[in-house]
């Protein structure tokens, strides 16, 4: 239900066409003045592996999900005191982000105009982007910045890599977001920079949440703590317990 509330603002959000395409433009000399605009190399590096990009496609188009409601589920289980704040912290990154949306349109580098950049989806015919092919009328083209599939993915992996128990969990939780940073730059769907933005939407969920609940979520205890009368009959029922 969140998710399609999102999505359903998301697409509401105008397709700023022209504005959208200067914008990346814009982006992309100041990644070039910065030294970091290698995504076309990245681009036409992996699309030339076609096993590795068309991989690369369907992680793009499911793994977003699929990992983030995963993480949820988990959290419900295992982790119930800190499931509310650490999903406020998701929620908080997503809203702002809507709002980078509307305030800052940006083109992928994959609809630039002569910027030479691969369309992985449409050149390999896969089932993959939503923004591609057949599928591109139901997702608004030009929200690029921030990138959620860096919020989404970065969250996932500081709240695995904060909470699971076993090492090689928590290793996964630091490569899922490093890998997700490659495939969205291979498949030319975002820049660096939209990455960045992504982690900036993260940071502002994180002091959302901690500043409601007063410490960082996954700083809560485990369990939900007792309330009203359940807690008060708690400590009557110690409290006797302790005079006998």
């Amino acid at each position: 239900m969140s998710y399609w509330t999102y999505s359903l603002i998301r697409n509401a959000v105008p397709e700023q066409r022209g504005q959208a395409l200067r914008n990346a433009d814009w982006l992309w000399r100041l990644e070039h003045q910065l030294g970091i605009a290698v995504e076309q190399s990245v681009n036409h590096a992996v699309n030339s592996v076609t096993w590795l990009i068309v991989g690369m496609n369907y992680y793009y188009a499911t793994l977003h999900f699929v990992v983030t409601l995963g993480v949820l589920v988990w959290l419900f289980r295992s982790h119930p005191g800190r499931y509310a704040a650490t999903r406020l912290v998701l929620f908080a990154t997503t809203g702002v982000a809507l709002l980078g949306y509307y305030l800052y349109p940006l083109a992928p580098p994959r609809l630039m105009n002569g910027g030479g950049f691969i369309d992985t989806v449409m050149v390999h015919e896969t089932w993959g982007s939503m923004a591609s092919g057949d599928l591109k009328n139901m997702s608004n083209q030009y929200a690029a910045m921030p990138s959620m599939h860096i919020g989404w993915s970065l969250w996932c992996g500081l709240t695995i890599f904060a909470l699971a128990s076993v090492p090689w969990a928590r290793v996964l939780g630091l490569l899922y977001p490093t890998l997700t940073l490659v495939v969205i730059v291979a498949t030319a769907n975002h820049f660096w920079l939209d990455a960045v933005g992504g982690v900036l939407c993260l940071c502002f969920g994180y002091v959302v949440a901690s500043a409601w609940y007063g410490r960082v979520p996954y700083a809560l205890p485990r369990l939900p703590e007792p309330r009203g009368e359940e807690a008060g009959s708690g400590r009557r029922r110690a409290g006797r317990a302790a005079r006998r």
